[in-house]
């Protein structure tokens, strides 16, 4: 397996020229970029170009991450060109997010057949639910199937997302590649957020849809909490994310994010389903809680792997990119220094993160560090 990583800036061109030698199959091609790059793509256009054999994917981002560096208005790649692993590279609209569900049904079919060992996809970051999305694509593919990637952002604007389709950039839509063969994976997803205020019970909920919390408008009890903050939403909400768990005491609490605010209706949309009768609970940052979190997931992303240099995706939340602030580096710095001597890390910061969790079953995460690492297991 060769893996090589670098990067393109508008206005400046490509860190180094493009390996089109490396084009084939079985060769594997990862971007993640600035939303920018969908009005000025020539960089986008140019590696299709160069790698027409090749599975090529991606999406918009809230920050690009290549090796410990984070960046704004920059596109990185990866190359990995395998020796055994085929790969099969698919997309499918996604209309809204009630055909969530749907749309990970439509491309799990069509990538089942292989038979993946791991399938990367990558998601429209604001007309989804990343739940439903994640459990479509579970039932649709054999059940051992590992799945990982994370939903398209764009910083926090909250405008417009995309990802690459036939190696152009495209919103509404959902893209993945599956890879089948020799491979050695590993994977780790953790937070690190604090947990304050009350515990209120989900009154009122349509999907990722939340109206109300112990029967009172949700959007009226959250501004009390943010304070002058509210005039900000839905950015100042990254800051302050929601735990929800399914009752008082139980394990395995999940994080979700808002991704949008409803004067109106006074609802939040989140990424992720809040489901009627869990309890939910905000949450707030503690810089070295979240930087811990970023070295756990690094441990549980290498532990099982052998040694061999791997292709690391590290995708964070958009959220702990602006908690961390001048720290955000820590995090990536963490993730690379876990790896294996001769790894690469390229990733970005997303709006929702797809990790198996601890129990092993694939799910959407919001404001974690998930670390996915891959090489081929060939002697």
């Amino acid at each position: 397996m060769h893996i090589e990583t670098f990067s393109h800036r508008l206005n400046m061109g490509w860190s180094a020229a493009l390996p089109a030698e490396c084009d084939s199959a079985r060769t594997l091609v990862v971007a993640f970029g600035a939303p920018g790059y969908a009005d000025a793509p020539q960089a986008l256009h140019e590696l299709a170009l160069a790698f027409p054999k090749s599975a090529i994917v991606g999406c918009s981002s809230g920050g690009e991450i290549h090796d410990h560096l984070v960046a704004d208005g920059t596109l990185v790649v990866a190359i990995a060109q395998f020796e055994q692993t085929d790969l099969a590279a698919a997309s499918t609209r996604i209309d809204s997010a009630a055909d969530s569900a749907a749309a990970g049904i439509r491309l799990g079919a069509k990538l089942a057949s292989a038979r993946p060992k791991l399938v990367l996809v990558f998601s429209e970051g604001l007309a989804v639910n990343g739940t439903d999305l994640v459990r479509g694509l579970t039932h649709a593919l054999p059940r051992d199937t590992i799945i990982v990637g994370g939903l398209a952002a764009d910083g926090d604007r909250f405008t417009r997302t995309w990802v690459l389709v036939d190696g152009k950039p495209a919103s509404g839509h959902v893209v993945a590649v599956a890879l089948t063969g020799p491979l050695e994976i590993g994977a780790g997803s953790q937070g690190g957020w604090d947990t304050f205020g009350p515990e209120r019970r989900v009154t009122r909920a349509e999907g990722n849809v939340l109206y109300e919390l112990d029967g009172k408008p949700a959007l009226a009890l959250y501004k009390d909490y943010l304070g002058e903050l509210a005039s900000g939403l839905p950015a100042t909400a990254l800051r302050f994310p929601l735990s929800i768990r399914e009752d008082r005491g139980a394990k395995g609490a999940v994080v979700r994010t808002i991704l949008s605010v409803d004067e109106k209706a006074q609802s939040m949309t989140f990424a992720g389903d809040v489901p009627n009768g869990w309890r939910a609970q905000l949450m707030r940052s503690n810089h070295d809680r979240l930087l811990a979190g970023a070295m756990r997931a690094a441990f549980d992303a290498t532990a099982e792997m052998s040694g061999k240099p791997a292709l690391a995706l590290a995708i964070s939340c958009v959220g702990r990119r602006l908690v961390l602030g001048a720290r955000t580096e820590e995090e990536t710095e963490a993730a690379l220094e876990a790896l294996p001597p001769g790894s690469h890390q390229i990733g970005f910061y997303a709006y929702g993160e797809i990790s198996p969790a601890g129990s092993g079953v694939c799910e959407l995460h919001n404001q974690t560090m998930t670390l996915t690492t891959f090489c081929e297991a060939i002697p």
